[in-house]
């Protein structure tokens, strides 16, 4: 297991081939970017802060969650913080697993603890100023169902 929360960006290949190892016959990743969109709310920018070692906690209390309920050979997670472009790179998790099911699992289990649990605080910048990202219910929805 291995948590990083960072200013710089990562290289998503060098991510997924340091997790492949004898034994894996899966890994799953996903990759976050700063959603851009379009028109007057388009984001042009967001600043991510964190609480300093609480935030890489919770991310720990995520993954070994994940590795009770599945059996995972490798878990790496990624979240930057500081202003970041509409299209950079926010956050990469990357699960490998013997098979396909427990690594496609485990990486959407943390992701969807990630976006509900982790203490991370984001400002968006539109076109008409910049406002602070509220928690949405469709991602307590989407934890939820692991309970």
């Amino acid at each position: 297991m291995s948590i990083s929360v960072q200013l710089a960006d990562f290289d998503c290949g060098a991510e997924i081939a340091a997790l492949g190892a004898a034994g894996v016959g899966a890994v799953a990743s996903f990759v976050g970017v700063v959603r851009g969109g379009s028109g007057a709310e388009r984001v042009l920018a967001m600043s991510l802060e964190h609480y300093p070692g609480m935030t890489e906690r919770a991310l720990a209390d995520i993954v070994a969650a994940a590795q009770q309920r599945w059996t995972l050979n490798g878990v790496r997670v990624i979240h930057r913080v500081g202003r970041l472009l509409a299209g950079e790179q926010i956050v990469f998790v990357g699960v490998a697993a013997a098979h396909r099911g427990e690594a496609f699992a485990a990486c959407e289990f943390i992701m969807d603890f990630l976006k509900t649990r982790a203490p991370f605080w984001k400002k968006e910048e539109t076109a008409q100023g910049a406002h602070w990202v509220d928690a949405r219910e469709s991602d307590d929805l989407a934890a939820q169902r692991w309970q």
